[in-house]
């Protein structure tokens, strides 16, 4: 059976008690007939003395029969048997013998105690008694008398049996009574022992759960407050550095969360620690990474191999990569080996430069269009400018010469002018005037720029704007022109005889204006690039409509700039939609 450290309390304290009880009451048993006959003893030859010293003072001239009498009379006061001898071992009076039977009684003389008193002055003995048939306690002392010169004093030894008995009875009550008090006061003493035990243990086990909050309350000046006090005051300092450890690690979560870098920490035998928002992205990773191994995680041979050399201790040089999982990004990754007393391992940074190869590919084919598109007019005008140089035969050559000249600066200054709006654009230069202006009349503006060209095509353009949102608070001049762009890009894409909407709807806080046509639509390929610089869906169309490729791209900024998204998508009966949205205030 398994005690708790209460019963176990209770076992020791009680056990300890018991023992010392049941030893105390065996010294007792053991000692107390012996004790007790020395008492009797003492009290006999006390009184022997007692009587002897009445006998020979007041009564040395008692004749026969009252000798006997006397020792009648001495025996009931004492509750014991007198006997008086003579010199010559002659008993002279007996309390339990009188008259005849007194002369037929033995000689006394040779009695064990009659001697030990005549050579000491005091004789004890006990021996059985064959004249009341039992066993007796002797004590004879010697007396100055005339007529006898001992006395002794006789006691059963049954009586002291008794006595003896009722002692032992009583020591076995008090023993009973003692046990139950010790059974008591050690269940009390293990009941308060095991509460503060208890107190202190389910401290503890808050403590290793992780709650640090409540503290050990045991003020006591013993060891159990002492252990107590102890196992506090680490807790507290445990609670304060875990508190500081929480905060750091609050702090370094926060960072790494923050990163667009991407972070991977694995220790010395390749298990995965830490890894990061960033990495997860960078990686596709899920979160059931971290505690396994790299190699089984990270499912690149280049991320793989650059871990096991740092692990290995060698400094692998960066490498630049696009991870299979997500094919379209490129990342360079480093890493670092961890060489700490207690930690060893290995951290990998990974930076995403897909945006940075993006950029840089723009900027390649930004310069290459610009080129191509400065290139083209430059060598038309350079071919007619020799052909004019070199005397044409006819007026209407000539006439015709200069006009495609004409045509090709035109364009040539189209294409500088939205560069420098662009650029304009792009570093903030152009201030933002906002006011309260009528939606339908701002609308309505931006195709009556394009009239010509709408019914040189026969198109039809129509406008819906919600009463909600007849007015609208922004930039008028720079909404109109990105509105005139859109109509225009709809108006050259679009077949003829077709009809383009403008439309203005409520869209929570914000205004939604759309242009929409019945033209071929956009490839879903091309949705998210229509708005690059020079990006045409048609490249061949763009041209011959005179277009600089540049008008999308100068809508986005001009949205941008007033706070506000545009989109576009495919309408489902066919055709395009461009959608703006920007904040009703």
């Amino acid at each position: 059976m398994h005690l708790g450290f209460r019963g176990k309390i209770f076992v020791a304290i009680f056990g300890v008690a018991a023992a010392c009880l049941l030893l105390v009451a065996t010294l007792v048993s053991l000692s107390l007939p012996e004790q007790t006959y020395r008492r009797i003893e003492q009290s006999l030859v006390s009184e022997a003395h007692l009587v002897a010293d009445v006998l020979s003072t007041h009564e040395r001239d008692l004749p026969s029969g009252a000798i006997e009498s006397e020792a009648g009379r001495i025996g009931k006061t004492l509750s014991a048997r007198v006997t008086l001898i003579a010199a010559d071992g002659t008993v002279v009076g007996d309390s339990m013998v009188s008259g005849a039977t007194l002369s037929t009684l033995e000689n006394h003389a040779t009695r064990p105690e009659v001697l030990q008193a005549k050579a000491t002055g005091v004789g004890i003995s006990r021996r059985y008694s064959h004249t009341i048939q039992t066993d007796m306690l002797y004590v004879a002392v010697t007396i100055d008398h005339p007529r006898m010169t001992m006395v002794r004093l006789a006691l059963p030894l049954t009586e002291v049996q008794q006595q003896v008995a009722s002692v032992r009875h009583m020591t076995l009550v008090a023993l009973g009574v003692a046990l139950v008090g010790a059974l008591a006061l050690a269940w009390i003493a293990s009941v308060l022992l095991g509460r503060r035990l208890q107190a202190i243990a389910s401290a503890a086990r808050r403590f290793a759960s992780g709650d640090l909050s409540q503290r050990v309350r045991d003020y006591e000046r013993d060891e159990l407050g002492t252990v107590a006090r102890v196992l506090d005051d680490t807790v507290r300092e445990l609670a304060s550095r875990v508190d500081e450890l929480r905060q750091d690690r609050a702090r370094t979560d926060a960072i790494l969360t923050g990163m667009v870098e991407g972070v991977m920490v694995v220790n010395s035998q390749g298990r995965v620690q830490l890894v990061n928002r960033a990495a997860r992205a960078m990686l596709a990773l899920d979160d059931a990474t971290v505690g396994g191994h790299y190699l089984e995680s990270v499912r690149h041979p280049g991320i793989a191999a650059l871990l096991t050399d740092t692990l290995e201790g060698r400094q692998p040089p960066h490498l630049e990569l696009s991870p299979a999982r997500t094919p379209g990004r490129r990342l360079v990754a480093r890493a670092t080996p961890v060489s700490a007393p207690s930690v060893t391992g290995a951290v990998l940074v990974l930076h995403d430069i897909t945006d940075l190869r993006r950029a840089d590919q723009v900027r390649r084919d930004f310069v290459a269009n610009v080129s191509h598109e400065l290139r083209t007019p430059l060598t038309a005008i350079r071919g007619y400018v020799e052909a004019l140089t070199d005397d044409p035969a006819s007026v209407e050559d000539r006439a015709r010469f200069l006009d495609v000249i004409a045509r090709h600066v035109s364009r040539m200054e189209r294409l500088v002018r939205d560069l420098l709006r662009l650029a304009g654009l792009d570093a903030r230069q152009e201030p933002v005037e906002q006011s309260t202006c009528p939606l339908p009349g701002l609308l309505a503006g931006a195709i009556a720029d394009l009239a010509t060209i709408i019914e040189s095509r026969r198109q039809e353009v129509t406008i819906g704007v919600a009463p909600e949102v007849t007015t609208v608070r922004t930039d008028p001049q720079k909404l109109q022109d990105a509105i005139r762009n859109l109509v225009e890009n709809a108006v050259n894409y679009s077949p003829e005889g077709t009809r383009i909407r403008l439309d203005a709807r409520q869209n929570g806080d914000r205004v939604a204006i759309t242009v929409s046509d019945e033209g071929p639509g956009i490839p879903e390929s091309d949705l998210e690039r229509v708005f690059e610089r020079f990006y045409r869906v048609d490249k061949a169309r763009s041209r011959e409509s005179g277009g600089t490729g540049l008008g999308l791209s100068i809508v986005k900024h001009l949205i941008d700039v007033l706070g506000g998204q545009v989109w576009a998508a495919n309408r489902p009966e066919g055709g395009a939609v461009f959608t703006i949205s920007l904040p009703l205030g």
